[in-house]
Parts: structure tokens; C-alpha cells; sequence
């Protein structure tokens, strides 16, 4: 509690008043007088308003994106893989977060590059691409852990009960499953909603929230725009968790 209320809560409340500060367009130096001109340039200017909605887009389907892929893959982990394959298979999902964020990114732009292997480009398709590849253990990992806790009694009971697969999993599996879900879709949006990098290095010209604030932070040297810039994704994320949590997932975790 002591760590939350002081490093986190308290980093934030910084970042909330720095973001009501402005820096003098002479000397650079920072202005601490209470000024709503950041938040006003923020939210009457089309192009921030562009890259809000881009980022949630991205960040969404990139969740989306690692859903799907993961819940097949977290199922044959947890269903179908004998105890000794489980572990194994557990292993093979945390082995590329070991490797370094960077390297795999740069991974991704040789393979996304004209003379690459895949030559697609870069733009916001490589960038969800990379992301959804990034964050995927994230996702698997909770659903594994949600699914190695349904009983296999309940999935024969629907079969004996003349249920095919696609209605077990409609009516069993997925509404058992879904806190474990919702889980992985915190970490994937969250962490895809603020990240820069990737766009640095896959995005070509496209432009997130994430690097609107490391621009202005460091070339452009404004520090109050970046910390009301960096209020945006906060927000976001505390409106999707409330929205979580009125489906009550976050208590059946």
C-alpha cells in the first residue's frame, strides 16, 4: 500500500499538476502557474483527437487480435496436453519475454521491411502486427490459468447433454472463462495503448499517443503538453476498467 499511495498514486497526481503547467516559449523553462491551455489545445485540435482515436483503435484490435489467437492455443494447453507437455508448453509461451523488447521489435522490421520476408511496409498494420506478437503471452497466460480451473466434469456434462462444441463453448466455457479474459485484455490494451516504441520503429508515419508525449518531452522540450498528453491514456484505462467492472469480471478473478 505504502509503494501504490507513494510511487504510483503520487507519480500521478505529479504528472496531473505538471499538466497545468506551461513552458515559456523564450527561455524554455517551465511556467508553474495553473493554465488550462494544454488541455484546451488538447481537446479543440483535430489532429490530437485523430491520434486518440487511432491508438484506441490499435490498442483494441490488438486485443482482439491476441483474443483470438490465444484462447485456441491456451485451450490445447489446458484441455488437450497431457501434464508433463503442460509444463513444456508453458515454458515455450514465456520464452520470448525473455528476449529483449528491442530485438524483437527490430526483428520485426527487417521481417515487415520492402525486401524482408513478409515486405508489407510499415504503417499501423505493422504495428499491430508487431504489438499483437509482443503482448500474445500476456493473453494466454490468464486464460490458461482460467481454463486449467474449469472442471472437465462440466464440459462432459454438455456433451452429455447433446451440446456440440460451438454451444459448450458459447454457454460452458466462455462465460467461465471470460474474468481470465478480461484479465489478459488489461494487459494487452494497456500496455499497447501507451507504447512508442513500436510505432518508432514499425509505425513509418503513423503517430500514437505514446509518441506524442515522448516528442514532446524530448524535441520539442514541453514537458506540461506531455504530461496532459499522458492524462489521456490514464483516462481511457480507468473508463474500461469501471466498464469492466460493471460486468463483474474483476471480482470473479
Amino acid at each position: 500500500m505504502l509503494w501504490l499511495g507513494v510511487a504510483y498514486l503520487g507519480a500521478l497526481a505529479a504528472l496531473f499538476v505538471t499538466a497545468f503547467w506551461s513552458t515559456d516559449t523564450f527561455t524554455g523553462d517551465l511556467v508553474k502557474e495553473l493554465t488550462w491551455a494544454n488541455f484546451r489545445d488538447l481537446f479543440t485540435l483535430e489532429v490530437y483527437r485523430t491520434i486518440a482515436l487511432r491508438s484506441v483503435g490499435v490498442a483494441a484490435a490488438v486485443t482482439l487480435i491476441d483474443l483470438v489467437i490465444a484462447f485456441p492455443m491456451a485451450f490445447a494447453m489446458a484441455k488437450l496436453a497431457s501434464p508433463r507437455a503442460q509444463r513444456w508448453l508453458v515454458i515455450a509461451v514465456l520464452t520470448p519475454l525473455w528476449a529483449s523488447y528491442l530485438v524483437k521489435a527490430y526483428a520485426w522490421r527487417v521481417m515487415l521491411s520492402s525486401d524482408g520476408i513478409l515486405g508489407w511496409g510499415y504503417g499501423l498494420t505493422a504495428t499491430v502486427l508487431t504489438l499483437s506478437y509482443l503482448w500474445l503471452p500476456y493473453m494466454i497466460l490468464p486464460i490458461y490459468a482460467g481454463l486449467e480451473r474449469l472442471p472437465d466434469s462440466l464440459l462432459d456434462a454438455a456433451g452429455d447433454l447433446g451440446a456440440r462444441g460451438l454451444r459448450t463453448f458459447r454457454t460452458v466455457v466462455w462465460p467461465l472463462t471470460f474474468p481470465a479474459a478480461v484479465a489478459g485484455s488489461v494487459f494487452t490494451f494497456s500496455l499497447s495503448l501507451g507504447d512508442y516504441i513500436t510505432v518508432k520503429i514499425v509505425g513509418g508515419k503513423s503517430q500514437l499517443i505514446g509518441n506524442v508525449v515522448y516528442d514532446n518531452i524530448g524535441a520539442a522540450n514541453n514537458l506540461p503538453f506531455a504530461a496532459a498528453v499522458a492524462t489521456v491514456p490514464v483516462m481511457i484505462m480507468l473508463v474500461y476498467l469501471a466498464a469492466v467492472r460493471r460486468t463483474g469480471a474483476l471480482e470473479n478473478l
